[in-house]
């Protein structure tokens, strides 16, 4: 058994690896996870403390529990953590779309993380957005930044709801960079009404709309549709999206970009 100790980088891959296990099976022992993990079972009680407490997963009397999909889904925390390479080669795509004095509009998913922190590098751009952790990114930037207000959502850490639309109506960017939760056969999804209506706002709002998705969220499907990908100039993804899923992307007549992280 491999000792358990490890930098923090080490240590939280670890723990996500532990998290996706758990999501693939629903439940499993802990004994059993540390096993798997080739940890102790005194480590992996500390690994399964941690997610528990930044409620990833359920902890209980011998076992890990994960949650439902939706809540998985809307677990910020975790899908910052997940494909973070590709991610990584989706911003360096992004941030050619940008040039200085533009105004960008971005939306709160994850995959536009790394895209904050390369925005802080353009000249004279100003940056609006309902995500407070954007903001945070883009707060020792020489960005002007302005943050969209309505309901606070902890699971995304943004706002969301008919007051951040109306803002929306009275701006006018450059350029909209918008996530999506889950895409199939062309048509996008989101677990919550709120945010599929901002999300269709953004594109109004835009004289060009970039779609960033990752291959994870293709051939899934929330509880709210909210139309397809038509609305959009551009979408970004990375080179492990089946083709079946952009086949109906380009017969939309949107251009499809594809990144490769490991080249």
């Amino acid at each position: 058994m491999r000792a358990s100790r490890g930098s923090e980088a080490e240590v939280e891959e670890r723990r996500q690896a532990v998290l996706r296990h758990v999501a693939q099976e629903g439940e499993i022992r802990i004994a059993d996870l540390a096993e798997r993990m080739r940890v102790s079972v005194m480590t992996m009680h500390r690994d399964l403390d941690n997610l528990h407490e930044r409620q990833l997963l359920r902890k209980g009397r011998g076992v890990a529990t994960a949650f439902s999909n939706v809540a998985m889904e809307s677990a910020l925390r975790f899908r910052e953590n997940a494909n973070v390479a590709v991610k990584t080669a989706i911003a360096d795509a992004l941030v050619k779309e940008v040039s200085p004095g533009d105004t960008v509009l971005i939306d709160c998913g994850s995959t536009l993380f790394p895209l904050a922190r390369r925005l802080s590098t353009v000249d004279g751009i100003r940056v609006i957005t309902n995500s407070l952790r954007i903001t945070y990114l883009l707060a020792a930037s020489p960005a002007e930044v302005t943050l969209l207000g309505d309901r606070f959502y902890e699971d995304f850490e943004s706002c969301a709801g008919p007051g951040t639309r109306r803002q929306l109506q009275d701006i006018r960017a450059t350029v909209a960079f918008v996530t999506a939760t889950s895409i199939s056969g062309g048509r996008l999804f989101h677990p919550v009404r709120e945010y599929a209506d901002n999300k269709q706002a953004y594109l109004q709002a835009a004289d060009r709309a970039v779609l960033a998705v990752d291959h994870s969220k293709f051939g899934r499907t929330a509880t709210y549709p909210y139309g397809d990908v038509s609305g959009y100039d551009l979408l970004v993804t990375d080179a492990e999206t089946p083709e079946s899923e952009l086949k109906p992307v380009r017969d939309l007549g949107v251009e499809v970009r594809t990144v490769d992280p490991h080249s």
